[in-house]
């Protein structure tokens, strides 16, 4: 399925974000900070949530992340703007309780701040991918749930490898998974894409990291 073009996008589905999902989270750390790679740091979803139930290390020149709560995980350092293309490669090490999203964040601004703004494309082990944008304390649905045979589901040990990229040109928004589109829509009409560039974990996942990395475009 390719260039699914969005045409109704911020007012799709606005929801509390305290709303999302489910939230049987566990600790990740046993209640033990760790130490996170230099430049990162986390913004977790819940106010009452435990930043050390999240583990958030280098791993070769990836990274392993396994929460706990859920958390978007960024450099504040990395950023694009313009045109550009950033991606990662998302290992899932093993099954989690209930399907829950990992992938990448764009468009990142005020990350430390109540009216915190970003773009999140992520995938599940159940085969599905969303497209939400995070204004505040609300998210609004860009694409919902949906089932697409470019993502991996988990195979019969509980892994899977998905490889997400967004591609960002003067006139659209590109969503790639495992080198196919699945979502297009309008840069001009669509939420802002120039910020922060970072990585996006839901509840309870064990999932590492490889080629996470923000390239200008033509």
């Amino acid at each position: 399925m390719r260039g699914i073009l969005l045409t109704t996008l911020l007012l799709a589905a606005a929801t509390p974000a305290a709303a999302q999902g489910h939230d049987h989270t566990q600790s990740a750390t046993g209640g033990h900070a760790h130490a996170m790679p230099a430049g990162w740091t986390a913004r977790l979803d819940r106010a009452n949530a435990n930043a050390a139930d999240i583990m958030f290390m280098q791993m070769g020149t990836g990274f392993h992340a396994v929460t706990g709560p859920s958390a978007i995980l960024y450099n504040p350092a990395t950023t694009a703007t313009g045109a550009f293309t950033a991606g990662a490669t998302f290992r899932q090490n093993k099954a989690s309780a209930h399907p829950e999203g990992y992938g990448l964040i764009i468009g990142g601004r005020n990350l430390t701040a109540e009216n915190q703004d970003y773009l999140y494309f992520i995938v599940r082990q159940d085969g599905k991918y969303m497209i939400k944008h995070r204004a505040g304390a609300e998210t609004h649905t860009l694409v919902d749930w949906t089932a697409n045979p470019a993502v991996r589901a988990v195979d019969a040990q509980g892994q899977a490898s998905n490889a997400l990229s967004v591609m960002s040109t003067p006139t659209h928004v590109r969503f790639a998974i495992n080198g196919t589109q699945v979502a297009e829509f309008p840069r001009a009409s669509g939420p802002n894409t120039d910020g922060v560039v970072g990585l996006r974990m839901n509840h309870n996942l064990d999932v590492a990291v490889t080629d996470f990395a923000v390239t200008p475009t033509r």
